[in-house]
């Protein structure tokens, strides 16, 4: 397998919506996302709006033509956002935090990876492309806290965990990555 990661613009990453859309099915199918075909039609809708977003960049990885992975990410708007997972995230972190440590910092919205691919090194080359050009180094993502693969994943690519579950283990977590000012004075857990 001769795999090539290229940082694209949106509209270049729709030219291959199709594989897109079979790597998100693959990617977020099985537990603990458990998505089916109409969240990977969603996710494609959703990509073309996102496009949009101040300073979204996409890194896509093929095999020839074949699609193994994709990352998006974008420049975090102020005020923090209120939609999906974000206000779990900030009342973790708090209101100061918030704003300073993820407001106007590059956030990593989605990265995924064929289960053919993964263990090959492909995901972090995909978020090393989305990622290395922010020279602050100010760069985020979220996760579910049941995604312990992901975790463990973001764990080893140098990213901090900057919010905690709550007790019982559930909602989302939002990581530092390993070049974020902060990443230091993220708390610890118990």
């Amino acid at each position: 397998m001769t795999t090539f990661v290229q940082q694209l613009s949106g509209r270049r990453l729709l030219a291959y919506a199709e594989g897109v859309r079979a790597v998100y099915a693959d990617a977020f199918g099985s537990p603990p996302w458990g998505e089916g075909p109409e969240q990977a039609d969603a996710y494609l809708r959703r990509l073309r709006d996102d496009m949009d977003r101040p300073g979204f960049t996409a890194a896509l990885a093929l095999d020839g033509n074949a699609v193994l992975g994709w990352a998006t990410a974008w420049t975090t708007p102020s005020p923090f956002p209120t939609g999906r997972c974000h206000p779990q995230i900030s009342a973790a972190l708090g209101k100061h935090r918030t704003a300073d440590w993820l407001c106007g910092a590059r956030e990593v919205d989605e990265l995924a990876v064929a289960t053919p691919a993964r263990g090959t090194g492909l995901g972090a080359r995909l978020l090393h492309a989305v990622t290395a050009d922010r020279a602050d180094g100010r760069c985020w993502l979220l996760t579910s806290v049941a995604a312990r693969a992901a975790a463990a994943f973001y764990d080893r690519e140098g990213w901090t965990q900057a919010t905690h579950p709550a007790p019982g283990g559930a909602g989302h977590a939002a990581f530092l990555g390993p070049r974020h000012p902060a990443r230091t004075a993220a708390p610890r857990p118990l």
